[in-house]
């Protein structure tokens, strides 16, 4: 972080493991200077696909607060985003909710795009959506603007025809 990011490349080309070369990526993207080292990644792991769940998080999880709905979002966009896949869902929506200051942004687009994947998740996998929707359980800690933000989508969610069973009861619980 001190040298911008020199140290961090370094670490990231002369990487012999993995795990070392996303520790350096993870300094790059919270730099904003990973674009380059994200797509030898993805080139050099593509094949992998637990590592690339890793890599998908990583983007989200460590994104500029002002970036982090959109980062999410292109991710669900990208090609090996497989919604269906309960780990590389975890990995970009889980990836938002673990990016606090992104996922409680002010104008609740967090929110709403977490709502969304759980609605999305909720008729595919229950219990996936069900466990994810622990993103929300929190939300009476929050200013009065994003309690409200939350409390919408957690109304919206418990109106939905079909939500199931899973969903339904954590919702409520989480509503009260």
């Amino acid at each position: 972080l001190l040298d911008g990011g020199k140290a961090a490349q370094k670490q990231f080309d002369n990487a012999d493991n993995m795990t070392e070369q996303l520790g350096a990526l993870g300094t790059l993207i919270d730099i904003g200077q990973a674009n380059d080292a994200l797509a030898v990644f993805a080139r050099q792991w593509g094949g992998d696909r637990l590592v690339m769940d890793k890599w998908f998080a990583l983007q989200v999880s460590r994104a500029a607060p002002a970036d982090a709905v959109e980062i999410a979002r292109a991710l669900t966009q990208h090609p090996d985003f497989d919604w269906t896949n309960p780990n590389r869902f975890r990995s970009v929506i889980g990836g938002l909710a673990m990016n606090p200051a992104g996922f409680h942004d002010p104008s609740g687009a967090g929110f709403q795009l977490i709502g969304h994947w759980l609605e999305t998740m909720d008729g595919k996998n229950p219990q996936t959506a069900a466990r994810m929707s622990t993103a929300f359980e929190t939300w009476r800690r929050y200013d009065a603007d994003r309690q409200a933000l939350i409390q919408a989508e957690l109304n919206r969610l418990k109106a939905l025809a079909g939500l199931s069973r899973d969903m339904g009861e954590m919702v409520g619980r989480m509503l009260g």
